[in-house]
C-alpha cells in the first residue's frame, strides 16, 4: 500500500513538473519569415522570468552574421495605454537599417500590450520621480534581448547599435553609462521620462531631476551617442533636450547633439513615421559612418 501510495506522488508530482516545463516560453522565431525584410515574430527573454518579450525581427538577405540593431521603443506611464499598445514595429527605421546591412530587433518591453507581465520601468508620481531607476530598468530589458539575440548563428558580437525612442531612448543611455562590449553606437531619438505630464505639451514631470539623471548616465560612458530632436517635438523640446545632452556630457558621456527640423504634427515620433526616419537620414548616415569599417569588416 504505501508503495502505491509513493508511486501515486510520483505521478503527481511528474504531471505537475511536466505542466511547469510546458509553461515555460520557447525562445526564438514563433514562425516564417514574411516581407518587408524578411519580417519574423520572436519570443526573446525579459528581465522577468515569467515573462518573454514578443518582438520583431527584420533581416537582409544572405545568412549572415550581421551587426545588429536593436530599436527600444517608447512607453507611457498610463496603465491602460500600455495594456493596448500594439507591438512596436518601426518598420521605415527598420527598413532604413537593413538597407545598410543591420539585423535588426524590435522587442516589447514588459508591461506593454501583447508582452504583458509586470511594469518594471515606473518612474513613479512627478513628486517623487525616479528616472535614474527606471532608465536602469529599461536598459535591463534591453540587455536581456541583446544577449540573446548575440547568441544567434546570423548576428555578429560586435558593430551593434542601439536605436532608442523616447523612453527607450532612455534606457539606452542608462545603458551607455555601463560601457557594454559590442555596442558601437546609441542613436537616441528624444530620450527622456515624464513628458507631456498630465497629458499637456511642453509640460515635464520634474525637468530638474531628468536633467540629474542624465549627467548620472554619461559618468564614465565611452559609447558614442548622437541625440536626435525634432523642433517640434512637445514632449521634450529642443531647449529641454540640449539641456540633458549638455548634463549628459558635463558626467564625461560623448554625445553629438543635432536639432532636426519640424516633421508632421508632432515631432516625437519622428523615428515611426517614414517621412521622419527620411528627414533624420541624413543624421544617421553621418552617424553610422565612423562604424563603416566594422560593419564592412569581412565575414
Amino acid at each position: 500500500m504505501q508503495s502505491c501510495k509513493a508511486f501515486f506522488v510520483l505521478v503527481v508530482l511528474g504531471f505537475v513538473g511536466a505542466q511547469g516545463a510546458t509553461a515555460q516560453p520557447r525562445f526564438g522565431a514563433q514562425g516564417g519569415e514574411a516581407e518587408p525584410a524578411r519580417m519574423q515574430q520572436w519570443l526573446v527573454p525579459s528581465p522577468d522570468l515569467e515573462t518573454a518579450a514578443h518582438a520583431l525581427l527584420f533581416r537582409p538577405s544572405g545568412d549572415g552574421p550581421f551587426p545588429l540593431a536593436l530599436i527600444a521603443h517608447a512607453s507611457t506611464q498610463n496603465v491602460l495605454r500600455r495594456a493596448q499598445m500594439p507591438q512596436p514595429e518601426y518598420r521605415a527605421l527598420a527598413a532604413w537599417l537593413v538597407a545598410r546591412g543591420f539585423a535588426v530587433l524590435v522587442p516589447e518591453r514588459p508591461g506593454h500590450g501583447a508582452t504583458g507581465g509586470k511594469y518594471l520601468e515606473d518612474q513613479g508620481g512627478c513628486d517623487e520621480a525616479d528616472y535614474s531607476r527606471s532608465g536602469y530598468a529599461t536598459a535591463d530589458s534591453i540587455k536581456a534581448a541583446l544577449s540573446y539575440l548575440r547568441e544567434q548563428p546570423f548576428v555578429r558580437r560586435d558593430g551593434t547599435v542601439i536605436v532608442g525612442h523616447s523612453a527607450g531612448a532612455w534606457g539606452a543611455l542608462a545603458l551607455a553609462g555601463e560601457n557594454p562590449k559590442g555596442i558601437s553606437a546609441i542613436i537616441a531619438f528624444a530620450p527622456g521620462r515624464g513628458g507631456h505630464a498630465n497629458d499637456l505639451p511642453n509640460q515635464v514631470c520634474a525637468p530638474r531631476t531628468l536633467i540629474q539623471s542624465a549627467a548620472e548616465f554619461g559618468e564614465d560612458t565611452h559609447v558614442p551617442v548622437i541625440w536626435l530632436v525634432a523642433a517640434n517635438d512637445s514632449y521634450f523640446s529642443p531647449d529641454l533636450s540640449r539641456q540633458l545632452a549638455d548634463a549628459f556630457r558635463t558626467g564625461g558621456g560623448r554625445v553629438d547633439f543635432r536639432a532636426l527640423p519640424a516633421t508632421g504634427g508632432e515631432g516625437h515620433w519622428l523615428a515611426e513615421t517614414e517621412a521622419g526616419v527620411k528627414m533624420a537620414g541624413p543624421e544617421l548616415d553621418s552617424a553610422l559612418k565612423a562604424l563603416t569599417p566594422v560593419a564592412a569588416k569581412k565575414r
